[in-house]
């Protein structure tokens, strides 16, 4: 349950945050371990980082104005790939902050870096790669980015 609260939350605080614009792509979100983020070993579980890293993608989502363009369009964010380097634990009630690059894009993938950082050190960094995916497959992050230009007023196009 404590999921879909901090999924509500990042999307309703989404909505205050300044737009995103597509030449600084980067999602930044202030969290904490919670009880029900422990493993066995009583610190945060491996797969609860990447969970996390979900959280950033919808705030991009939602500030880029990507959400509403995927809604109207019937597209779909899909993770084809993510992998997590695990440096340190995190224990419980421990503050962290985790934050989202898309750190560039070709004709068919967006490439994202993830890093995970508490007290001053890395203690988890990643990186994801993603496709949009709409009734005709795969959208080309060119047609994506220049979708949300659009919705931004923006006419400039960027390159990956």
């Amino acid at each position: 349950m404590n999921l879909y609260l901090r999924m509500l939350w990042v999307l309703v605080s989404s909505l205050w945050k300044p737009q995103m614009k597509v030449d600084a792509l980067t999602s930044t979100l202030q969290q904490r371990v919670l009880p029900n983020d422990l493993d066995l070993n009583l610190h945060m579980n491996n797969g609860r980082f990447l969970t996390v890293c979900d959280l950033n993608r919808v705030d991009l989502f939602v500030r880029t104005g990507l959400a509403a363009l995927m809604m109207k369009n019937k597209w779909a964010p899909i993770i084809v790939r993510h992998t997590m380097d695990y440096k340190k634990a995190l224990p419980p009630f421990r503050k962290y902050t985790v934050s989202m690059t898309i750190s560039r894009w070709d004709e068919k993938y967006f490439y994202a870096t993830h890093q995970f950082i508490s007290n001053g050190k890395v203690v988890a960094e990643g990186e994801s790669t993603a496709v949009i995916l709409g009734r005709q497959g795969v959208i080309a992050p060119a047609q994506v980015i220049e979708a949300v230009n659009a919705r931004q007023g923006r006419t400039e196009a960027l390159q990956g």
